[in-house]
């Protein structure tokens, strides 16, 4: 079993590379996604593939987060793939139900670099990039930080 990685937070120089204007993408079922629509919410870009092993294993993690956080939208972009119908259907067989965008380097410049897979990008609320992962996430990992955030931003609020 590989060994997943933590979350790992980087510098905003780090992800320079990533528009601060965002992103659009249009998923598999014909749908508009921009990062302006999701003001408000963090929003977890994740970069997979069909035949990437880590990528695999998070999925369960990431379907949760999107059935149960409602202040999080998850977007799952498949790259390096060979045909669209199979991503489709390999996503139905996992229960995925969250967003799935068809990939090329030209929607992943739109985020940032990906410089393997998985890879992750974190929005926060604000619209900027928070946090970015190379390999497996935990839904522990994304929940504590996330919640480590909400907790700094009422710690810092005035009285």
């Amino acid at each position: 079993m590989l060994r997943r990685i933590s979350w790992v937070l980087i510098a905003m120089l780090w992800v320079s590379a990533a528009t601060a204007e965002g992103f659009n993408f249009k998923d598999t079922k014909g749908k508009v996604h921009r990062l302006e629509d999701y003001k408000g919410k963090w929003v977890l870009v994740n970069f997979w593939a069909t035949w990437c092993p880590p990528c695999l294993e998070e999925m369960p993690a990431l379907q949760k987060l999107h059935e149960t956080r409602k202040d999080l939208v998850v977007i799952g972009i498949a790259m390096e793939y060979q045909n669209a119908e199979y991503v489709k259907q390999f996503a139905d067989d996992l229960l995925v139900t969250f967003p799935i965008v068809l990939g090329d380097r030209k929607i992943a410049a739109q985020i940032g670099k990906v410089p393997g897979l998985p890879t992750t990008y974190l929005y926060n609320p604000a619209g900027q990039v928070a946090a970015y992962n190379v390999g497996a996430l935990t839904l522990e990992a994304v929940e504590r930080y996330i919640d480590s955030k909400k907790a700094a931003v009422k710690v810092s609020a005035p009285k």
